[in-house]
């Protein structure tokens, strides 16, 4: 599992409404036809469809700015669509946030993708589109709108689904024009020539388009990184992230790789859930993140996407209550947990810290950390790292590293978050957070405790926890030697 230290997730997708994108590609009208299926038609063995209501709605490229949308962000959107009633609807769905920069094309038909549904069963689609090229003329339209639209952009989307608009000559403009701006490009692929796509910031395509376009198998770790790094290589790439369903995420380069797990929940519609990841690594990216960090956010949109019904968006509240509830965004930086204390505080919640080496947990731990959260409404544990470990404890400590005693306290329940100090003493991050109640072992006396005269000289509490007896680390070391 790749280990998230210092990034938190929850204050980065709070974030998002600061973001401002670029979204380049394929406009789509979803339409959706409704009803109950009652019985079979007596003119052919198909079901009978009574309609009970119709919804229209973005679909393709207009699905990830639908998305964008949803997360709180500003979107400028470059599309082509024909001179017909489909694209009129395009070209109407209101949103104070949204500039449309839409390319009327004479004689080409805007695509269309009709859904017949009973209950949540899809019983037929229709598809109206074309999947030639744009003409030369819309071309020049559609690199004029990105000129104009590119310098107030934190990032550029290219939504690729194959229907003509991303051409080579629109691709390479694009990614030449962001370049030169120093803009990020983002892409979503179709196809296995990615030549169009040269030079650009990453690429996102899933497992199977990762084999497609490599010809190489990509199911374990290493296969995926040899076969992104082809890619990167032979298009000039910064990196490629690779969406691989349940196994997760992997952001990879050119010299190194993070593989960041799938978050487990019940799936219940992966419809337009690559939208959603796409938009929200891409907004993150835009507000300064890094593409590790925005992929694992964008992970964990995916994750809240998969368990709703439909070609579903995101909303920004959705993605924060959902990080909220999930460990990783219990390791954090100590500007991160500061950050975070000031938000509990502005809710009202008092906060309590308590620090150690955790090394193995044992019971004596588990009953600090319950009394410890017990004074307050929110836990911050202190963690020392390897290194300090290692000089307070000896060469022969950790038995567990940072990442795995980390892991460990972030699935208790009583803990709200873990943060890693290098010093020997937690003076420094206690300097930082400022907590309400500073809790240790009832084997110090209060003037002992590392911090005490810090917390109390700005009104804060100092807690001695009872301890139970024969519990520590270095006697469970001792009892498996003897055993």
């Amino acid at each position: 599992m790749t280990y998230l230290q210092g990034a938190d997730f929850a204050s980065l997708a709070s974030s998002l409404d600061q973001a401002r994108l670029l979204v380049v590609g394929d406009a789509m009208l979803d339409r959706f036809v409704a009803g109950t299926v009652e019985r079979i038609s007596p003119e052919a063995p198909i079901p009978i469809l009574r309609v009970e209501r119709r919804a229209e709605m973005p679909g393709g490229a207009g699905n990830v700015v639908a998305n964008l949308l949803a997360l709180g962000a500003r979107v400028a959107f470059v599309a082509v669509v024909g001179d017909d009633e489909a694209g009129r609807v395009l070209a109407g769905f209101p949103d104070e946030r949204l500039e449309r920069a839409l390319v009327v094309e004479p004689g080409r038909p805007t695509t269309v993708k009709t859904r017949f549904v009973a209950g949540t069963q899809q019983l037929l689609r229709i598809d109206e589109e074309t999947t030639t090229a744009i003409s030369p003329a819309s071309e020049d339209a559609v690199l004029r709108a990105v000129e104009n639209n590119l310098k107030q952009a934190g990032a550029v989307i290219l939504s690729d689904y194959g229907k003509g608009v991303l051409t080579p000559r629109v691709c390479q403009g694009i990614i030449k024009l962001a370049r030169a701006a120093k803009v990020p490009v983002l892409v979503d692929p179709k196809g296995a020539d990615y030549t169009r796509y040269d030079g650009a910031t990453a690429v996102t395509p899933n497992r199977r388009e990762l084999e497609q376009a490599t010809g190489r198998v990509a199911r374990h770790d290493d296969e995926v990184e040899a076969a992104a790094r082809s890619l990167i290589a032979k298009h000039h790439f910064d990196a490629l992230i690779a969406t691989r369903s349940e196994q997760g995420l992997s952001v990879v380069r050119a010299t190194d790789a993070q593989h960041i797990p799938a978050r487990a929940r019940e799936i219940f519609d992966v419809s337009g859930a690559g939208d959603t990841v796409m938009a929200t690594l891409a907004a993150a990216v835009a507000t300064g993140a890094s593409l590790t960090d925005a992929a694992a956010l964008a992970n964990a949109a995916g994750g809240v996407a998969v368990a709703k019904p439909g070609t579903a968006t995101v909303s920004r509240d959705e993605l924060v209550h959902a990080l909220e509830l999930h460990d990783e965004t219990k390791f954090l930086a100590r500007d991160g947990a500061a950050g975070r204390v000031e938000t509990w505080r502005r809710r009202g919640l008092k906060v309590a810290f308590t620090n150690g080496c955790f090394d193995i947990l044992h019971p004596g731990h588990v009953h600090l950390l319950r009394q410890a959260r017990a004074t307050a409404d929110k836990l911050i544990v202190g963690l020392n790292s390897d290194a300090s470990v290692k000089r307070l404890k000896g060469p022969a400590r950790p038995v567990n590293d940072e990442r795995a005693r980390a892991q460990v306290l972030a699935s208790l329940a009583d803990v709200d978050a873990v943060v890693v100090f290098e010093e020997d003493t937690p003076l420094q991050l206690l300097d930082a957070l400022h907590p309400d109640v500073l809790v240790k072992g009832a084997d110090y006396t209060i003037e002992q405790v590392v911090g005490a005269d810090l917390v109390q000289s700005y009104g804060g509490k100092v807690v001695l926890a009872e301890l139970v007896p024969d519990q520590s680390t270095t006697k469970t070391i001792a009892r498996m030697a003897k055993k």
